[in-house]
């Protein structure tokens, strides 16, 4: 014989299977159409809706990084502009090896053709481990071997006002591999990198856009002063304003742990900014050798 409760809980479970099913049914289940553009793309959006991530040039850093940065989006072909403040910082996890990275605008404000705002941005994530350094041979020909690294990240959905085109209101991930080489020329040093990876990020209801990430690099290193020249982008699937490509060139001083510094990029394709960035890196050595 059923006893009562179990009455109840039998009713109770096919109470729930009821409300459910309908609710089940409802989702219908449609395959994308491919052959048409989302539009999610950087060229339709704020700068800060998915830049071009700053390449790495092989190396993994001995010392903890705290950046803060103020910096200015300025628009042409429409009405566009965007400042705001810039933070990163790079520790080493127990090793000089491998480095955790957390970068983000923390806060910004726009005036663009529809209106004026503010708001935060998203948060990117990356962890480079190095995977060839010629310090790891003892060879006489080991500084003829170039170093190499490893990233992989991944960018957060915490970015603000999708409704007015600032942020992609969606995750995405990335990874690359990147290696460089220095030349030492009398007191300076001249180092060339390149790098290629993938990025991912999700446009609507079951569908993403796929992009392979490139960057070519030069960096003339002096004791007290460096000057770098970048030039990358990638390429989405949908070719429909998701290939952004551009040049950057930095300035930056260096004396007693401290990096100032100033940056200024300009969009040449599906990025249509003028960026200015003038920022400060402090160096902490937090490791024993």
């Amino acid at each position: 014989m059923i006893r009562p409760s179990g009455i109840i809980r039998l009713f109770g479970l096919f109470t729930i299977i009821g409300i459910l099913s309908p609710l089940h049914a409802e989702v219908p289940i449609v395959k994308p159409d491919l052959s048409k553009p989302t539009g999610i793309a950087p060229a339709y959006f704020g700068p800060n809706a998915l830049p071009i991530i700053d390449m790495s040039d092989g190396l993994t850093q001995r010392t903890l990084n705290v950046e803060l940065a103020g910096e200015g989006y300025f628009g042409y072909g429409q009405h566009n502009n965007t400042a705001d403040i810039f933070a990163r910082v790079r520790v080493p996890l127990f090793t000089r090896w491998a480095n955790l990275q957390v970068w983000m605008p923390v806060f910004g404000w726009y005036d663009q053709y529809d209106g004026k705002g503010h708001g935060a941005g998203d948060v990117y994530i990356s962890t480079d481990i190095q995977v060839l350094h010629n310090e790891w041979f003892k060879t006489e020909k080991a500084k003829y071997i170039p170093q190499m690294t490893v990233r992989v990240g991944v960018k957060t959905a915490s970015g603000e006002q999708f409704e007015r085109r600032r942020h992609f209101d969606n995750p995405g991930y990335f990874f690359d591999l990147a290696i460089g080489q220095s030349i030492p020329i009398r007191t300076v040093s001249l180092r060339f990198a390149g790098s290629v990876g993938f990025l991912c990020w999700q446009t609507d209801n079951a569908r993403q856009n796929d992009a392979v990430m490139y960057g070519l690099q030069a960096t003339l290193q002096q004791e007290y002063f460096s000057l770098q020249a970048t030039w990358g982008g990638y390429v989405g699937w949908e070719r429909y304003g998701d290939a952004p490509m551009s040049i950057k060139v930095r300035a930056a001083g260096h004396v007693k742990g401290f990096e100032p510094y100033v940056q200024y990029q300009y969009g040449i394709k599906d990025y249509p900014f003028h960026h200015v960035r003038v920022g400060l890196i402090y160096h902490i050595k937090i490791l024993k050798s």
